[in-house]
């Protein structure tokens, strides 16, 4: 194989990149793939779970981009943990979100060969999971150039299908209303039926939708001026997912209010049909599988550039995972790996192995935040601005560990077992705690 530890990610991507990058990994559309659920789950304040998502997410999403700023390089919040804080608390905080990593591009696969497999019976749903995951990751091993182009290409069809069924949605309901525009108007698809507290448990699972955020900063190293372009990329994805996702609940809400439906998984398809007829809910169906598509190009990107830095601080094997391909110049190995981990899809379901996601998610969101706080502690003779480097982190802190503790027991579970896993781990990588934890060579200094 033509690959070698010396060869260097390449610089090939810029602002409009980054931010369809994190849409992409978003998958905007998958707003109307789970509405069923989010719906029931905040007792039917959908809208209402994906504004106070979006808040916390957005709080997060300005400490990720100061921290992008002060330390330009891949690895996420493995990377900004243990920089800030501690080396020990970032290899935790990395080892929780690569358990998110490694099982969302399967989980992503796995809705994609589910939707399929629904419209194609005849056809074995592992035939389709196979193809999704040889496509991706053929197109991540030749390079993200290449793969920025399909994404562009992808995300304009995904984006316009979520804005024509948004409109066809709108023009039922002035159709079939006796109050005309007035039934446009409504606060229930934001308060519901539930309470505060419905509306917690619907945002902790609607925030699995704003990863996308996150997964731009491991790209750091192949954007174009990546101390000005990170940061303002990853706002804008929390910002544009966000207003996305609100718009969608609350038109989808309008239309199918209530907290409990039949069933709950394809209600989304059913209304395309209802609103757009038989044509547009073929057209809809296809959106989503292209939505599942674009989320596990980028969502394999991700995962390989955290499995990249944490090889090449020597967490892991550094021959292995810190490799960069000669000719590419991509994680091949991490690329291959994570291919690998994802024909496991072939024998899980949707639900056991969504379980996994969130509780690495809103962990290592938390400690981004402490992270911004850390920093600012350390380097008060900056004359940093106190509310950007601590009110706002603080909140943000507090918003993501109320999500996590909304999570399901399952989630918390799995979630705890894999931290133990990586404790132990840890314990052994640095002999009991008496050696330190490997550092990256070449790290970039804060700016």
């Amino acid at each position: 194989m033509d690959s070698g530890t010396g060869a260097q990610l390449q610089k090939t991507l810029g602002l409009r990149s980054a931010v369809l990058f994190g849409l992409a990994y978003m998958t905007p559309i998958i707003v109307l793939g789970i509405f069923g659920v989010i719906a029931e789950r905040s007792r039917g304040a959908s809208a209402g779970a994906y504004l106070l998502a979006t808040v916390a997410m957005l709080f997060t999403a300005l400490s990720y981009g100061i921290m992008a700023r002060h330390y330009p390089v891949a690895g996420s919040a493995y990377t900004y943990v243990r920089k800030a804080l501690d080396p020990r608390l970032g290899f935790l905080v990395g080892w929780a979100i690569l358990l998110d990593y490694l099982f969302l591009p399967l989980v992503i696969w796995l809705i994609g060969g589910a939707y399929l497999q629904g419209q194609f019976p005849a056809v074995p749903p592992w035939v389709w999971i196979l193809a999704f995951i040889v496509l991706t990751t053929t197109l991540n091993v030749v390079g993200l150039k290449v793969a920025d182009r399909a994404n562009f290409v992808l995300m304009s069809f995904q984006l316009l299908i979520v804005a024509l069924f948004v409109a066809l949605t709108l023009a039922h309901l002035l159709r079939h209303s006796d109050t005309g525009a007035a039934s446009l108007v409504s606060l229930r698809p934001f308060i519901g039926e539930g309470g505060f507290s419905a509306i917690a448990a619907g945002a902790a699972v609607a925030a699995y939708s704003f990863l996308g955020f996150d997964a731009v900063s491991t790209l750091t190293e192949e954007i174009h001026d990546a101390a000005r372009t990170v940061p303002r990329a990853i706002v804008l994805v929390g910002l544009i997912g966000g207003g996305i996702f609100v718009v969608v609940a609350y038109t989808v809400s309008l239309v199918a209010p209530g907290a409990t439906f039949t069933d709950a998984d394809s209600l989304a398809e059913d209304i395309a049909y209802t609103v757009g007829g038989a044509v547009f809910g073929s057209v809809f169906l296809a959106a989503l599988v292209v939505g599942q598509f674009t989320s596990g190009l980028a969502a394999q990107a991700a995962v390989s550039r955290l499995l990249y830095a944490m090889g090449r601080d020597g967490v892991l094997p550094k021959r292995s995972f810190g490799m960069v391909s000669a000719r590419f110049r991509t994680p091949m190995f991490n690329i291959g790996l994570t291919g690998v981990i994802g024909l496991a899809a072939m024998f899980l379901t949707v639900a056991s192995s969504t379980s996994f996601v969130n509780f690495g998610a809103f962990s290592g969101f938390t400690m981004v935040n402490l992270a911004v706080v850390a920093y600012f502690l350390r380097h008060r003779g900056r004359s940093l601005p106190a509310w950007r480097y601590v009110l706002l982190p603080m909140i943000g802190a507090v918003v993501n560990i109320y999500l996590l503790i909304h999570l399901d027991a399952d989630a918390l579970i799995a979630g705890v077992s894999w931290a133990s896993v990586g404790v132990v781990y840890l314990a052994w990588l640095t002999r009991g705690f008496t050696r330190p934890t490997p550092e990256m060579t070449g790290m970039t200094e804060p700016h």
